[in-house]
């Protein structure tokens, strides 16, 4: 045998050949093994030391600890970890005799079985290749038991108090400690950008709430910092929609946010020299200046903005000419910035589905339902009851049965409505039988265009013995005309056009003509007025429109005054004592007007109605008183006449 030792893998005969390649895997196995046992402990104590700065990272001390600590503590740790490393500077990769030294250990078999198979024979002598032959046999046939076995490190020695076990308790500990926090924890250790941040360098940062809440702006003073910082003081409550703005003097500004916070870009250019952001406040989350440093962490509660509410206060009220009085109560966290009144024909009146049970087509309405504004009790009414007067009267809807439903709006643009209300939308009253029939069908028309035929029969059927039921010929040509125009009608707009001839021609009949130019005059000037103080118009605008109402009042007056002369009883006889009560209350309102506010001008508008409508129930009552009486000597002298044959 000449010592040197050849490679397993080289076949020295084909019979051993396999017996050679187990050899070499256990080779490799038994160099791995070597290896991991030498480096393994060297490691552990590094993976110790960076379980450790985690189990202090996620504990928060970074968070409590100034930034020159930090940046200490950190360079601190780094130093234990190269010092913990050092040792792999002499670490050697195992050669091949120290693993062949660990098979013939672990084979229990003496005379270094696995060392032997690596060994070659130099002498030609057949007694000793015989010797040799036999050897190798033996050697190969307990090859079986030659094995690299497991690493054994012998950590215990290494660390005897079993330091690596308390840490990796810990670890778990504050794992589930640190929670959702545990990134911006770690990264705390390496935010000591201050140590390096010059000295005049400043931070000023505050939140915005938005305008329409009304509240101040609220100031996140850096020396405030240790009282924000501490978990006691909780979140800072601001209302959602909030502004965060932070502003340095000088060097860069880095600004990290979580949770609800989104950056949005300023909507104004930054002083000159600084440094600016502006963050949204949408949800709650927090904020922290890592650069320049010496600020807290900041964690904000965003409050919602609740929608409005709107009730009616009380139940709608019908207004002497025929308008609609609302009483509503409002309610808003910040304020309401608008609120209007919707209406809706009822499910008995606005059938759903393209045909009814009856097989009709569905109500095929020519205008939509009135919509209105309300008048709110302030400019943002946060809490308070409001009233609005809407004349409705010479809608197509009045008279009709709806649904009432009041809608308010915030600045945010939170909807609020209210409970529906059932009800019928007043109409003006009209005395004359022939114009509340001209009424009626015009609502019938106006909610329905395809009951245009229902409509025209009973126009034909009003002009049925005119001698008797419309015997003044100016009533029966505009019924004649009215009849005629619907039907040609052909289209919406056409219909349209019918209603609102309807309108015209009915109240022509009620006020005879003259009254109905007085009182659209007066309304006119009492609506121009009344939106000239809504809207806070100056006192030029507010003396002309005043004076219009004053002039327009004055010709009610006079046409009042006119109406009554026309005394069914007579012209020569003295007035009754109901006329007369009329016309004096008429006089003192007129006196009234020359003094009068704006505001007062609307009420005794509203007077006058009343005294227009009482002198309307007087004629109408003193007419048939008349035509009793009338029918009366009518009868008696057939009486007579009968008793004189």
């Amino acid at each position: 045998m000449n010592g040197v030792t050849p490679d397993p893998s080289d076949p020295i005969r084909n019979s051993d050949a396999l017996s050679r390649l187990k050899l070499a895997q256990a080779l490799d196995r038994a160099i791995y093994a070597i290896a991991w046992e030498r480096a393994w402990p060297i490691l552990a104590r590094l993976l110790t030391v960076v379980g450790l700065f985690l189990v202090v990272s996620w504990a928060g001390l970074w968070l409590a600890l100034p930034f020159l600590a930090r940046a200490i503590g950190l360079v601190v740790f780094a130093g234990i970890a190269i010092a913990v490393l050092l040792p792999l500077i002499r670490f050697r990769w195992p050669s091949r005799e120290e693993a062949l030294a660990r098979l013939d250990r672990g084979s229990g078999i003496r005379h270094r079985p696995a060392t032997t198979l690596t060994d070659t024979l130099s002498s030609q002598d057949p007694v000793a290749q015989a010797l040799w032959q036999a050897q190798r046999e033996r050697t190969l046939a307990s090859l079986k038991r030659i094995r690299a076995g497991l690493p054994h490190p012998r950590l215990a020695l290494h660390d005897p108090w079993a330091l690596r076990a308390l840490v990796m308790v810990m670890l778990v500990a504050t794992f589930f400690a640190a929670g959702d926090e545990r990134g911006m924890r770690l990264g705390a250790a390496f935010d000591w950008n201050g140590v390096l941040a010059p000295a005049n360098v400043r931070v000023d940062a505050w939140v915005t709430p938005p305008l329409y809440t009304g509240k101040p702006p609220i100031i996140l003073s850096a020396a405030n910092k240790e009282a924000a910082a501490l978990p006691a003081s909780g979140p800072l409550a601001v209302p959602a929609g909030s502004t965060l703005i932070v502003r340095s003097s000088g060097g860069s500004l880095d600004v990290v946010v979580s949770g609800g916070l989104k950056e949005v870009a300023p909507t104004e250019a930054a002083p000159k020299g600084t440094n600016e952001k502006h963050f949204t406040i949408t949800a709650d989350g927090t904020a922290h200046v890592r650069a320049p440093s010496g600020q807290p962490q900041w964690a904000f509660a965003a409050t919602p903005d609740h929608a409005p509410t709107i009730a009616l206060a009380k139940d709608p009220e019908r207004q002497a000419r025929g308008g609609l009085q609302l009483s509503y109560k409002i309610e808003d966290d910040y304020g309401v910035t608008g609120a209007d009144a919707q209406i809706a024909l009822r499910p008995a009146d606005a059938k759903d589905g393209s045909k009814d049970s009856d097989g009709k087509a569905a109500a095929r309405p020519l205008f939509q339902p009135p919509q209105f504004p309300l008048v709110l009790p302030n400019a943002r009414t946060r809490n308070g009851v409001g009233q609005t007067v809407k004349d409705l009267s010479e809608d197509p809807y009045a008279g009709a049965d709806v649904t009432l439903t009041l809608t308010a709006k915030d600045e945010a643009g939170n909807e609020a409505r209210s409970e529906p209300f059932n009800m019928r939308l007043p109409e003006r009253l009209f005395t004359n039988s022939l114009a509340r029939a001209l009424i009626e069908q015009r609502r019938i028309l106006a909610l329905d265009a395809n009951r245009n035929s229902d409509v025209y029969t009973a126009l034909d059927a009003l002009m049925i013995a005119p001698e008797l039921f419309t015997p003044d010929a100016g009533c029966y040509l505009g019924l004649r005309s009215l009849a005629s125009q619907l039907e040609a009608a052909r289209t919406d707009d056409a219909l349209r056009n019918v209603v609102a001839s309807m309108w015209a021609f009915a109240t022509t009949i009620e006020d005879d003509g003259v009254a109905g130019s007085v009182n659209a005059a007066l309304r006119s000037a009492q609506d121009a007025l009344k939106a000239a103080l809504e809207r806070g118009a100056s006192e030029d605008e507010l003396r002309v429109l005043t004076q219009k109402l004053r002039e327009a009042m004055a010709g009610k007056v006079r046409d009042l005054a006119r109406r009554a002369e026309q005394n069914p009883l007579g012209a020569r006889q003295p007035f009754p004592a109901e006329v007369q009560l009329i016309l004096d209350k008429a006089v003192e309102l007129r006196q009234k007007t020359q003094k009068a506010t704006p505001e007062q001008l609307a009420d005794l508008a509203q007077q006058q109605d009343v005294l227009r409508e009482q002198l309307q129930a007087y004629r109408k009552s003193a007419n048939s008183r008349a035509n009793k009486a009338g029918d009366d000597k009518a009868n008696q002298f057939t009486r007579d006449r009968k008793c004189g044959s």
